[in-house]
C-alpha cells in the first residue's frame, strides 16, 4: 500500500494500477486515524482513495466537544464542497487511478456532504453515505447554507447507497424516509438500509458506546459490491 499525506488529505491507493477511486469525506473531527483505517480498507478492495480535509478553505477554529453543534450551524458549506471538488478532481488525475471511476463515502458530517456533493459535484460515479444528516434546522445563513441535503436529491447524479440508525438521535427516522421517497423520484439506483438498534457513528470502532458490529459489518458487506458494481 503507498500513502502519503498533503494540503488535500490522506492518500492511500494499492500498488500499480489504475485503479477506482474513493474520496472520503470524514466526521466533524476531520482526517483522523479511524479515516486512515478506512482508507486502508478500501485499498484492500482493490480501490485508491482520498480521505479529504473538509476545512481546507474554511477553517476549523473552535471546534471541540461542546461547540460541535454551533459549528456546524455556521460552517459554510460552498466551501467544504469546493474541497471535495478538488479532491475528485487530483484523485482522478493521479497515477493511481488516471481517469478510472470515481465514488464518494462520507461519514456523519461527511455523510451529510457527501450527499450534496453527489448534487453539485462533477465526476461521480457512486456515493455512499453513513449516517449523513439530511435536514437541516430551520433559520441558518442561507449564504452558507444554499439548500438543505433533502432539496438537492433532485440534482443527483449518480447511484446511492445510504446507511443509517434507526437510533439516531441526529438523524429521525422519518427524516430518513422523507430521502427515500425523494430518492425514489430520481434516475438513479439507491438503496437506503435502516439498522435496528444503531445509533449515529455505528461504524466507529474508536466510540464504544456508539459502535454496533453487526450493523458496521452488514454495511460494509453492502458498501463494497455497490462501489464495484458502479466503478467497474
Amino acid at each position: 500500500m503507498i500513502t502519503r499525506d498533503d494540503a488535500l488529505g490522506h492518500w492511500a491507493a494499492p500498488e500499480g494500477g489504475p485503479h477506482p477511486g474513493v474520496v472520503v469525506i470524514p466526521d466533524v473531527w476531520g482526517v483522523s486515524d479511524l479515516y486512515r483505517r478506512v482508507a486502508a480498507r478500501l485499498v484492500g478492495e482493490g480501490f485508491a482513495a482520498l480521505v479529504v480535509d473538509p476545512y481546507r478553505y474554511t477553517g476549523r477554529d473552535g471546534l471541540s466537544p461542546a461547540t460541535v453543534m454551533p459549528f456546524l450551524a455556521q460552517l459554510d458549506d460552498r466551501g467544504v464542497l469546493r474541497a471535495v471538488q478538488e479532491a475528485i478532481d487530483a484523485l482522478s488525475a493521479s497515477s493511481a487511478v488516471r481517469g478510472r471511476k470515481l465514488g464518494l463515502i462520507g461519514f456523519c458530517m461527511g455523510g451529510q456532504f457527501a450527499l450534496l456533493a453527489a448534487c453539485t459535484c462533477k465526476g461521480l460515479s457512486a456515493c455512499a453515505p453513513f449516517y449523513g444528516m439530511v435536514r437541516y434546522e430551520a433559520g441558518l445563513d442561507p449564504a452558507k447554507k444554499p439548500r438543505q441535503p433533502l432539496d438537492a436529491i433532485v440534482d443527483l447524479t449518480c447511484p446511492l447507497l445510504g446507511l443509517y440508525g434507526a437510533e439516531d438521535a441526529l438523524i429521525p427516522v422519518a427524516d430518513v424516509e422523507e430521502l427515500k421517497r425523494r430518492l425514489a423520484r430520481t434516475k438513479h439506483a439507491h438503496e437506503v438500509r435502516i439498522y435496528p438498534g444503531a445509533g449515529h457513528a455505528f461504524l466507529n470502532d474508536t466510540r464504544p458506546e456508539a459502535y454496533r458490529p453487526q450493523a458496521a459489518a452488514d454495511a460494509w458487506s453492502r458498501l463494497v459490491p455497490f462501489l464495484q458494481r458502479a466503478l467497474a
